[in-house]
């Protein structure tokens, strides 16, 4: 429903209309456009020239002189809450020590479980807020942030808890994915099944009663957990009304995509080695596929994603940072925007989909977020472009000019 114009609190013109509001399929964009909003919601847009009548002295106007404006960008898969870094491992890598060699000597995911549950959720919040406020800088208004290196309840609650904090402290919509079947904690790590017990009958029953958690994710490969241990997690996430998602096919395929779409997963996450089958799994369920630019860029991969064949298939596609200590220490959707275009082969409209509509969809918030159109929230970015795909075309020189969550103006 439109409200009339007397009700509008802000309205935008002489601005240029990315709405993403067909899916990907095109910017669906309105040139010379003009967007009107009232209590955070948009309840007007469209061309300039239709704009109706409006009291000049009661709505304040903001002249975009011909920028262009998105919707704000959603970064829907990070681990930003971890304590420590890897550095010094980047540096031994480089210098010829191998993986195993590093994780014997009590390195890799082992050293930044130790690192997050010695420190404390003050410490946590701190380091996790420069990395959240790098992203929000860059145009990012709703995020994912997962837990997965507590590996036993205290700490995977706090982690949680410190997501709840950033969401509190900045103007960032946070979505919540417990992690605990991230890895195997050094207590554990010659008895996974009682692990994934503890994750089970304890760990997601705590979360869920805490209300921490807006869903759950598995990490289904070779080095994490098997099908019939994902397949545990679902099940008592299911127990509780909590969604899920999946990390799966980035090394090997063990089938964990076509396993979540049973369960009506939002997402499948990496997906380099992703089959047929589990392309045709999430087209039938409707999955969004999240491709991870910066963990393949980071970690030197060759193996694509089956691009060609989810856009066959017509999977949603997403595109997120997996802001990491390990494998993506990299805190840029904006660069992820470049790499999706130039690794993955993505077109700029697809790679701005993936930051928006679709990474709405793969996070279950694309009722409010993700699409300008009227009755959405208006998180809204503004940039100072000539065209939008100047977005994923040049990386190091920020073009954002203004950012607005639910209609007020945050950068």
């Amino acid at each position: 429903m439109t409200l009339p114009s007397a009700n509008w609190q802000l309205l935008f013109i002489n601005v240029n209309i990315a709405t993403m509001s067909q899916g990907g399929t095109s910017y669906a964009a309105i040139e010379d456009g003009a967007l009107a909003i009232n209590d955070g919601k948009i309840v007007w847009l469209g061309n300039k020239a239709q704009l109706p009548d409006y009291d000049t002295e009661q709505v304040t106007v903001v002249d975009g002189m011909g920028k262009w404006i998105t919707p704000g960008l959603i970064d829907c898969h990070t681990h930003i809450v971890y304590g420590g870094h890897r550095a010094n491992e980047f540096e031994l890598r480089l210098q010829g020590a191998s993986y195993e060699e590093i994780a014997q000597s009590g390195g890799g995911i082992v050293s930044t479980v130790k690192a997050t549950r010695a420190a404390t959720e003050d410490e946590l919040y701190a380091s996790a807020y420069k990395r959240l406020n790098a992203l929000h800088n860059e145009g990012v208004t709703s995020l994912e942030i997962k837990s997965g290196y507590g590996l036993d309840l205290d700490s995977e609650v706090k982690m949680l808890k410190v997501a709840n904090r950033l969401s509190e402290n900045l103007p960032v919509t946070v979505q919540k994915t417990f992690l605990g079947a991230h890895a195997l904690p050094v207590e554990y790590k010659d008895d996974a099944d009682a692990y994934i017990k503890l994750v089970c009958e304890q760990m997601i029953p705590a979360v869920a009663k805490q209300n921490l958690a807006d869903a759950v994710d598995v990490f289904c490969e070779g080095i994490g957990f098997s099908l019939a241990q994902t397949e545990a997690v679902f099940n008592a996430a299911k127990a509780h009304n909590i969604p899920v998602k999946v990390h799966a096919e980035q090394l090997s395929d063990l089938g964990g995509t076509e396993l979540a779409a049973k369960y009506n997963a939002l997402s499948s996450d990496h997906l380099e080695f992703l089959s047929d089958a589990g392309v045709k799994a999430m087209q039938t369920s409707g999955m969004v596929a999240v491709l991870l630019p910066g963990a393949f860029y980071f970690l030197r991969e060759t193996k694509l994603p089956p691009i060609e064949m989810l856009r066959e298939n017509n999977v949603r596609i997403a595109i997120a940072s997996d802001a990491n200590p390990g494998s993506s220490p990299i805190n840029s959707l904006q660069l992820m925007l470049n790499m999706a275009c130039t690794l993955f082969r993505l077109t700029p409209t697809e790679a701005l989909a993936g930051v928006t509509c679709n990474a709405a969809r793969a996070l279950g918030i694309d009722d409010k977020v993700g699409e300008l159109v009227v009755g959405m929230d208006a998180d809204i970015a503004m940039w100072d472009i000539e065209q939008p795909a100047e977005l994923c075309y040049q990386f190091g020189v920020n073009p954002l000019a203004a950012l607005y969550k639910q209609g007020k103006q945050v950068i």
